[in-house]
């Protein structure tokens, strides 16, 4: 007997092992699903993971996921019933519900995400149009994105998608658009701006009016109060002047004469008077001392 027969005999068994056991067994993972085929037909479905078995070389395994998906897809214009243009992207979450109906249809996700952009985009063109645009960005997004997702899940069904939910990411005007918007924006703004300067510089006018009105009052009375004060001084001067000219008149003319040259003679003073003047009766001599 050949020694070399047993090792020979060992090698092909591990080659036929080795190329039989992975086209006989595999392994479904929890998320995934599969479609069992042969020669084209269908076999079976498996949703249950584990380690499986199938007909090597005979049957074929096909996978797909049975997490939820996302599609995000590229922007699109779309008209609003106001005739705006919106440009839009969306992005769309679904899965695969039936797996053999969505290998029969559309055979694996590419196919798949080429039928949902054609569905999505198809309800979102409709929807929107149905609506002004100043609704699709303010009031009504949140229930325009359900609708959109419940008309695009009954209609991916026939292709075995379940729709989860349609969400608009970004909502814009076109780039051309937008220069002419944001013109108008700075105009209305800038209309706004000079309103409300207007209107400041009319209650400014106001507040000044006011301020000199109450000026006007208050220095009138000031002067009114004043005027009180002074002539009540004058009054009780001109009492002390008369009594003092009543108890000894010669002492005030004194006085008075005496305040005279001293408002009215400086060092630089010159005058030229009569030597009767009254001005100088108190320089004259008396006749006592002539």
């Amino acid at each position: 007997m050949n020694p070399k027969r047993p090792l020979l005999i060992l090698a092909f068994v591990v080659l036929i092992g080795s190329v039989l056991l992975p086209q006989t067994f595999y392994v479904v993972n929890e998320w995934e699903q599969t479609v069992i085929t042969q020669f084209g037909q269908y076999r079976r479905t498996v949703k249950v993971p584990g380690l499986k078995m199938k007909i090597p070389f005979l049957e074929v395994v096909h996978r797909f996921d049975k997490r939820i998906l996302a599609s995000d897809a590229v922007p699109g214009e779309y008209l609003t019933r106001d005739k705006k243009r919106l440009l839009a992207d969306h992005v769309t979450r679904w899965r695969i519900d039936d797996p053999l109906l969505f290998y029969k249809t559309v055979r694996d996700e590419f196919g798949a995400l080429a039928r949902l952009d054609d569905i999505v985009f198809s309800e979102m063109r409709r929807t929107l149009a149905e609506n002004d645009f100043a609704d699709i960005i303010a009031t009504k997004r949140e229930a325009l994105m359900e609708t959109i997702a419940k008309n695009a899940h009954g209609l991916s069904k026939q292709f075995g998608i379940n729709v989860v939910d349609v969400r608009i990411k970004r909502a814009d005007l076109p780039a051309e658009v937008q220069a002419s918007v944001f013109a108008r924006m700075v105009a209305e703004r800038a209309r706004i701006a000079k309103r409300y300067r207007s209107e400041g510089e009319e209650e400014a006018a106001k507040i000044r009016a006011q301020t000199d009105k109450d000026k006007t009052i208050i220095l009138a009375t000031a002067y009114e109060e004043s005027q009180k004060v002074r002539g009540e001084g004058d009054r009780k001067a001109t009492k002390i002047y008369a009594d003092a000219y009543g108890r000894d008149p010669e002492f005030y003319r004194f006085v008075k004469s005496l305040e005279t040259y001293e408002r009215s003679i400086h060092q630089d003073t010159s005058f030229l008077l009569s030597s009767d003047s009254e001005l100088l009766r108190y320089f004259k001599p008396t006749p006592s001392q002539g």
